[in-house]
């Protein structure tokens, strides 16, 4: 408790420092005075956004994560605030070895006695853990990744106090609820977890692995599993230059475009084939070799897409490619993203705009399809579309990637790489081609009605579920509704008496057990007639009331 009065005093005192005492006021009345900004921390001339940026750097590693993460969520957040958080790295000082060398000793007590060397000095450096370079004792060069002590507690402790500021944001701004920002600081909270297991990573990295294994120039470091734990993790050392340097790679005498196009296509293949997929594309973590092999670096973060959402995304890149309207609202709610009836006619208004402005058909270019996107993004902001973090981290991963591409040669085309691609994968898909493109035919109008079906029914259940659905009736319709119930229930009463008559009557007559007098056996014959005169009355009065309305 101790700790956590602490940080939070730490983290008001920030807040204070870069001006944002009177927020804390708000928040938290009367609870404690606040420190006006201090000299120095941020210019006169710093925007919000900058100070909001600084603020998460001050903070510490599970905000700067959390901003990191944040960067994605271009639908709900300022373009501005985008472009500041964008610029979040996640750099640290790095720490003493004799804290690192604790560590070790720790989750592997062998592990000096197992290595001939190990570098004091650390390659990389970030905020959860940081790189060594060692050398085991058959010569063989590994990567030391070594995680920093006490962070899971810090972490721990910062998400407990980003749970409980954003349920008072919430309470004090019920505006912003509109935002969910409890469910982003739990998204947040369980990819950070998920980032503090090193045993977690080692077993993404051979999961690509095995998803390329028969996929030539690209490879993934080894995972030595003897040394691995949690905390530790031991990897081959890869040594070449980083994907976002052609003259370096020019100089090993391979071609920049190829590699581009080579690491475009192996994304392609871990969103649509696999749906399993790098999620921090970031140039840092893709290595081109002296072979020409491209390595993937850095698998704390990655993506995952059922069948049905890669689906999905195929049928968006195509409603962008051939400014398919419907079928892109239909990819969107395919993601679980809801749209309010009363929304979509002018959401249908603001895409045909943004298709006719931006859209492409044959000829796609990576400028278009980015404007694209971030029109696409702030349309959903507008309209306050709830979007899944598993959308926009694939947007965001496409886009990084379409970046590299287009660093390596600036004549990359998107549309002449992933028409061709889309078109295999519908090919060999059970959706037709036809369907994909969705001619205005009368035939697939009707197909169109049945594939709403089940969405509309979807969303009348959705709606019953969080009590959202309206149904207005006048006192004439409750008239007209407690008659008909009525003479349903009627209906039902005789319907029943008639069941009984028969069963009842059937069981005396098929009795056996004992000698029935005629008299019985009389009411029961009267009992089986009596059935049968209502029960062709019954049918008389339903078809003659029908025929009746109908006319």
């Amino acid at each position: 408790m101790v700790t956590r009065i602490r940080r939070y005093a730490q983290i008001a005192d920030v807040l204070g420092q870069y001006g944002f005492s009177i927020g804390l006021e708000k928040l938290f009345p009367g609870r404690a005075r606040f420190r006006l900004l201090s000299s120095g921390k941020a210019p006169e001339s710093s925007t919000i956004y900058e100070r909001m940026r600084l603020t998460l750097e001050d903070l510490g590693p599970t905000f700067v994560k959390f901003g990191q993460i944040m960067s994605t969520r271009t639908e709900l957040l300022p373009p501005e605030l985008i472009e500041e958080l964008k610029k979040l790295q996640d750099h640290a000082k790095p720490i003493p070895f004799s804290e690192v060398r604790a560590v070790i000793e720790e989750n592997c007590p062998d592990f000096f006695d197992m290595f001939c060397e190990i570098e004091e000095t650390p390659v990389a450096s970030a905020s959860i853990g940081q790189v060594h370079r060692a050398i085991l004792k058959d010569g063989t060069k590994v990567a030391v990744k070594i995680q920093r002590p006490g962070i899971g507690e810090i972490i721990e402790t910062d998400i407990t106090i980003l749970k409980s500021m954003v349920e008072r944001i919430e309470t004090v701004f019920p505006e912003t609820r509109i935002y969910n920002p409890s469910g982003m600081v739990e998204d947040f909270a369980h990819q950070i977890v998920k980032e503090l297991d090193y045993t977690r990573e080692a077993r993404n990295v051979e999961r690509m692995a095995r998803n390329f294994r028969d996929v030539p120039g690209i490879r993934f470091p080894k995972i030595y599993w003897e040394f691995t734990t949690p905390q530790l993790m031991v990897m081959e050392f890869i040594e070449g230059v980083r994907i976002d340097n052609p003259e370096a790679i020019t100089e090993m005498g391979l071609d920049p475009h190829e590699i581009g196009v080579r690491g475009f296509h192996a994304y392609l293949k871990m969103i649509f084939e696999d749906g399993f997929f790098h999620g921090d594309p970031h140039p840092g973590n893709l290595f081109i070799t002296a072979e020409g092999d491209i390595v993937f670096l850095d698998f704390g973060i990655v993506g995952i897409l059922r069948p049905e959402k890669r689906q999905n995304f195929i049928n968006l890149l195509f409603a962008l490619v051939t400014d398919d309207i419907e079928m892109m609202l239909r990819s969107l709610e395919g993601f679980g993203i809801v749209i309010a009836e009363e929304d979509r006619e002018a959401l249908r208004d603001d895409l045909y705009i943004m298709m006719h402005d931006f859209g492409g058909g044959d000829e796609v270019s990576q400028l278009n399809f980015k404007l694209v996107v971030t029109e696409l993004t702030e349309s959903m902001r507008r309209y306050r579309l709830k979007v899944p973090l598993n959308l926009m981290l694939l947007l965001k991963v496409f886009m990084m990637v379409l970046d590299i591409g287009v660093h390596l040669d600036p004549k990359f085309n998107l549309g002449k790489e992933v028409t061709p691609y889309l078109m295999k994968l519908a090919d060999t898909n059970t959706l037709s081609a036809g369907y994909i493109k969705r001619a205005s035919t009368s035939l697939l109008d009707g197909v169109d009605a049945l594939l709403d079906m089940p969405r509309n029914l979807n969303l009348m259940l959705r709606r019953l579920s969080t009590g959202t659905f309206k149904l207005e009736i006048v006192d004439t319709d409750i008239q007209k509704l407690q008659m008909s119930l009525d003479k349903a229930s009627d209906k039902l009463m005789i319907g029943m008496v008639v069941a009984s008559l028969v069963v009842g009557s059937s069981l005396v007559l098929q009795s056996s057990s004992f000698v029935l007098p005629k008299e019985v056996s009389w009411i029961a014959i009267l009992g089986y007639t009596a059935a049968v005169l209502v029960g062709f009355y019954a049918i008389y009065h339903v078809i003659f009331l029908k025929f009746r309305m109908e006319r």
